[in-house]
């Protein structure tokens, strides 16, 4: 194999199984895939595979992919930007798109006070980042995270982070200086009081709030289900914050740029972080991560404490910039509103059907949707083994959807803000045919 030209091991290997063996022995273990499908080319909310198989697009890379595959000017933004120059680097020889995109994200960022961002590639460098300018800021060193928060994949990331397997497993000791707490959860019994006294017995017992230097809080829970915060839950967690100086800290890597029926999450429940953190759907699959926020806090760190060689490539800065634009222009922040909708409307009646298996439905943040499934109606009865087995069917169906939650029992969908609703039917069929096959199989082998 080490001989053979590269041409020809590409074109040896034409099917999905036999690019999956090949990936199975050349890339580590570590980096799994949901599915053995290979991707060939996409548009829109359409995807075909190496075999010319077409599937519907639910998931969008993890929302990444808010403005579709391909969108005709975000290719042409980075067709232009590569034609010039794809790096120089920003901290050394910067670019006019930094600063343009700068520019913008301060003006979308919610709230009134003046604004400064910063770039790097990831989301993980993000949240690293926005704790480094909280320390900065307040000369404190603790951090406090929610349970079943999800904030990245690094060592210090993984610390934050409120969800074990597979993310955690194997890879301790984390850094000192996290601590976490209850989020509320009206539907598993954790009410605001809950997490409100867990802080304050946090404040008696492990670290006075005068040593926190920022509290970081997802307004979706991502990877721990899409349970949405509670207006009175940011509202309240602000408070805390003013109270004590801490810094407040939004993680809208995953519900940003219109992906809640809002530009940012955050204008939802009307507080105003101090600092937000963004990524994912920025760039339209272009690799560029950010952190935003209040001046006088990102002016803490000196010159050189931050960035990153790759960091705002001017690539992903040109595609960010047409994202804004597509997103203003055609409306995506409403449309995100209309597909919650029909999502709303064929889930509830899917639930009808199954009022055992289907708890609840959560549709009231845009296009950041998902579906609980458990056993006998029960909440405290998860049920991850039929989630993953119509997770399964569904690629086999053509449906690209995925899965989320502490206790791997969530459906989430992350469908484009451009999807027309004939596909959202089209998918949500498939969806519906796929569920009551793997239901009836179950019922059989029981």
């Amino acid at each position: 194999m080490k001989n053979v030209p590269l041409k020809a091991v590409a074109d040896i290997s034409p099917t999905n199984a036999r690019w999956q063996d090949r990936k199975v022995a050349a890339i580590a273990r570590g980096e799994g895939n949901l599915a053995p499908v290979y991707i060939d080319r996409a548009l829109n909310a359409e995807m075909w595979d190496v075999e010319s198989r077409r599937y519907i697009d639910f998931g969008t890379g993890i929302a990444v992919c808010n403005t579709g595959h391909s969108h005709p000017k975000v290719v042409a933004a980075v067709k232009d930007q590569v034609d010039r120059f794809s790096h120089t680097c920003v901290m050394v020889t910067p670019y006019d798109t930094a600063v343009r995109l700068a520019e913008q994200l301060n003006r979308l960022a919610p709230g009134p006070s003046p604004k400064k961002s910063m770039f790097v590639t990831t989301g993980a460098e993000a949240v690293e980042n926005a704790i480094k300018i909280a320390r900065a800021h307040t000369r404190r060193r603790g951090v406090i995270a929610f349970n079943g928060g999800y904030h990245g994949r690094t060592n210090f990331t993984l610390g934050l982070t409120g969800k074990n397997a597979p993310y955690k497993t194997n890879f301790g000791p984390f850094p000192a200086d996290i601590y976490r707490v209850p989020y509320p959860i009206e539907y598993h019994g954790v009410s605001l009081d809950d997490t409100l006294h867990a802080i304050e017995m946090l404040f008696k017992c492990d670290i006075v709030p005068e040593d926190v230097a920022a509290i970081i809080v997802e307004p979706v829970q991502g990877e721990g289900g899409f349970y949405p915060a509670s207006d009175e839950f940011l509202r309240a967690i602000r408070t805390i914050c003013d109270t004590h100086g801490i810094v407040m800290i939004a993680d809208e890597i995953q519900s940003g740029f219109g992906r809640t029926g809002q530009f940012f999450c955050m204008e939802h429940s009307g507080v105003e972080p101090d600092l937000m953190t963004v990524a994912k759907g920025m760039a339209g699959g272009f690799p560029i991560a950010g952190v935003v926020g209040k001046a006088e806090i990102m002016d803490a760190p000196d010159p050189g404490g931050l960035g990153g060689t790759y960091a705002g490539s001017p690539v992903g800065c040109a595609a960010a910039l047409a994202v804004i634009e597509v997103i203003e222009d055609e409306q995506l922040v409403d449309r995100a509103n209309h597909i919650a909708s029909v999502f709303a409307t064929r889930l509830q009646a899917l639930r009808a059907q199954y009022p055992d298996l289907i708890g609840d439905i959560r549709t009231d943040r845009g296009a950041m949707m998902a579906m609980e499934i458990i056993h006998d109606g029960d909440a405290s009865k998860p049920n991850p083994d039929l989630v993953k087995a119509i997770v399964a069917d569904a690629y086999k169906q053509g449906l690209v959807i995925l899965s989320c939650g502490v206790r791997g029992n969530v459906f989430r969908f992350l469908p484009a803000l451009t999807i027309p609703d004939a596909l959202i039917h089209e998918g949500l069929d498939i969806f519906e045919r796929v569920m009551a096959k793997v239901t009836s199989e179950s019922a059989v082998s029981l």
